[in-house]
């Protein structure tokens, strides 16, 4: 199963490959998990060394986002709640990975969890998070879709949404 947008529409911050300002993630599968690496770039950090929290919890929130392609029933979502807890500063530098599960399912609800570690040392978890997700209906995924049938066509191939 392909994790990742390939459609006419490429513009997310976190994994949009036409975006040149953005992070273009590429997650993928392992067991239970949605899985991506990176290196972020120096624009993203806060402090000197230090990677923006808010580029922490972005990348938090597309994982645990895309753990909805493993539920029963895969849906797109959007996020209803985000929290996020940083453990440690992350640093700019080295490759980090970012790991995220699906918890729970009810209706168009789901909740997941995922956290932020270095790559080449899984124990140190920077930051994790913990989420509710909403499955699009067929209503909203017209009305933003719209000027994307591609992406629209994507979406619809991982099933359709309840109301």
């Amino acid at each position: 199963m392909d994790l990742n947008d390939n459609s006419d529409y490429q513009q997310c911050f976190v994994c949009g490959r036409q975006n040149p300002y953005g992070l273009q993630l590429s997650f993928r599968r392992e067991d239970d998990y949605v899985i991506a690496e990176f290196v972020p770039r120096a624009e993203y950090q806060g402090f000197p060394g230090v990677i923006h929290g808010g580029i922490v919890a972005a990348v938090l929130d597309e994982a645990l986002n895309r753990t909805s392609m493993l539920a029963d029933v895969p849906a797109w979502t959007m996020t209803g709640r985000l929290e996020v807890r940083y453990r440690r500063y992350v640093p700019y530098g080295p490759l980090l990975r970012v790991r995220a599960r699906l918890e729970k399912q009810r209706g168009r609800m789901l909740q997941a969890s995922g956290e932020l570690l270095l790559a080449n040392d899984e124990q140190s978890v920077l930051a994790e998070a913990q989420g509710t997700f909403m499955a699009l209906t067929d209503e909203i995924r017209e009305t933003l879709m719209k000027d994307y049938p591609g992406m629209r066509d994507y979406l619809d191939s991982f099933g359709r949404s309840t109301k």
